[in-house]
């Protein structure tokens, strides 16, 4: 059985705003998301999945409701331990010259190295081993500026990696690949959930890919947010409903969206 590690209760998250006004972007979630699953979050361009993903991560306020870690309320957890149990990879390129990748991956261990972060023997192997598990050991000497989209990306899951927290949260991370590039990084996600009983949440436009590879999957709307399998949610109609316009057609057998053509 799949073991609880993140609950939401009647969470609404979004941003204040001038004095005590709030602009709410989505209320009353009730979720849940479990070790040695990928999950993805899909949902309508401004619909409010960064904020969540930014609320979860601690980085921005909720505004009401709460979440927890293991049982434990995400407002007991100093800084310290938030970094040793939640790792972020955002969209953002890693803004950074003259630093191998070995380097940036190394910097994952921080949260353990103390104020010099100066790196150990088990520091090493374990940033040799997060290295390894995403498959860029030929790149460890590579300066970051060298690097394509798709390999700096991969140097941040294994820095995520080398962090050594039991959630990881992701988003956007295919944004700026190639289209096989998009596959592999999904199916490298999905392999790590189940090798590394991690919790992997993302969030991706990339809807047909999500369908095909994730556990499970997180569907946000103004009406809140649905959740369920990719197949559970194609047969009760909910992910036709968010695809299907004209033009756009969601086959729910198969998890694909075919587009018709203009005549």
């Amino acid at each position: 059985m799949a073991r609880e590690t993140i609950t939401l209760k009647d969470l609404t998250i979004g941003y204040k705003t001038k004095g005590t006004d709030k602009k709410i972007v989505a209320s009353g979630i009730n979720a849940k998301l479990f070790g040695g699953e990928l999950t993805c979050l899909i949902g309508a361009n401004g619909i409010g999945k960064s904020t969540l993903l930014r609320t979860l991560s601690a980085f921005q306020p909720r505004l009401s409701g709460n979440f927890f870690i293991d049982g434990k309320p995400i407002d007991d957890f100093t800084d310290k331990q938030l970094a040793r149990t939640i790792g972020v990879v955002l969209t953002t390129k890693p803004d950074v010259q003259n630093m191998t990748v070995y380097e940036l991956v190394g910097l994952g261990r921080s949260p353990y190295t103390g104020f010099w972060g100066t790196l150990n023997e088990e520091d090493h192997r374990i940033v040799k081993e997060s290295i390894s598990m995403v498959g860029i050991s030929q790149l460890s000497k590579r300066m970051i500026q060298t690097l394509s989209d798709g390999e700096r990306q991969k140097v941040m899951i294994a820095k995520a990696l080398a962090q050594q927290t039991p959630v990881i949260f992701l988003d956007e991370p295919t944004a700026f690949l190639d289209y096989p590039s998009k596959v592999e990084m999904m199916q490298l996600l999905h392999r790590l959930s189940r090798e590394t009983d991690k919790t992997i949440f993302l969030s991706t436009h990339d809807l047909e890919l999500a369908l095909q590879i994730a556990d499970t999957v997180w569907l946000m709307s103004k009406e809140g947010v649905t959740i369920g399998t990719p197949q559970k949610l194609a047969q009760d109609g909910q992910l036709g409903a968010f695809l299907e316009r004209k033009g756009i057609r969601f086959d729910k057998e198969t998890l694909t969206i075919r587009v018709d053509k203009e005549e």
